[in-house]
């Protein structure tokens, strides 16, 4: 099993807002049982927990064959819409629940989501609440230009979180996307894609956000 490097960083939103984010991503146990004192250790690691804090914990990285399936969902067209149905024959009311249309094929952002909601758990981010965020997807490149990236995807979005992320282009998407571009401090900025929409970056071989530079930096990532 590969075990994902600790990393300690402190997160917090850029603007007005008061709300700040604390986060670790660190090495997870692989038994379940001991979830609750990795999220206690992560928890101290990142220091003295805040409302609003935020604790991540990753136990490896998603391998080549679980991101196929997610990629596949996002890049294949959308299904043609069925044909109306036929109207009934002059004088003749149609049976009932006939001429009813069909449900509409699924958007690419709900294939993705259910793609990502059948993946593997690969670690957790756990907020003030009890109930915590499944990380399905997890991507590390190696730094280049100075510039390290890390993209995290949870099964569930987070603007229960912070609502004030929210935007019209999340759409269908019932996930949240986090990247994040870090230095070789460990200093750098995270966004999401409650604001920006998905893309898969094909250099790069994994899921991104479309046009990163453009999109409002939401986070501001410290070490």
């Amino acid at each position: 099993m590969i075990v994902c490097p600790s990393l300690a960083l402190v997160l917090a939103l850029v603007g007005d807002t008061a709300l700040s984010l604390r986060a670790t991503i660190a090495g997870l146990p692989a038994d379940p049982s001991a979830v609750a004192s990795a999220k206690a250790e992560a928890s101290a690691k990142a220091g003295a927990t805040t409302a609003g804090s935020l604790t991540i914990t990753l136990s490896r990285w998603s391998t080549d064959a679980e991101r196929a399936p997610l990629f596949k969902a996002l890049s294949a067209p959308a299904p043609a819409p069925p044909p109306p149905p036929a109207a009934p024959p002059a004088g003749r009311a149609g049976g009932r629940g006939r001429g009813a249309p069909p449900p509409p094929p699924p958007s690419p952002l709900a294939r993705l989501s259910a793609a990502i909601k059948a993946a593997p758990t690969l670690g957790y981010i756990w907020t003030g609440g009890v109930t915590g965020y499944s990380i399905k997807y997890a991507w590390r490149s190696s730094a280049t230009d100075g510039k390290e990236r890390i993209v995290l995807v949870t099964d569930r979005r987070l603007d229960s979180h912070a609502p004030d992320w929210t935007s019209a282009s999340a759409g269908d998407a019932d996930f949240t996307l986090i990247e994040m571009r870090l230095d070789d401090h460990g200093a750098g900025e995270g966004k999401t894609s409650l604001t920006t929409s998905v893309a898969i970056d094909t250099a790069a071989n994994t899921l991104a956000l479309d046009g990163y530079a453009a999109a409002p930096a939401l986070l501001k990532v410290t070490r």
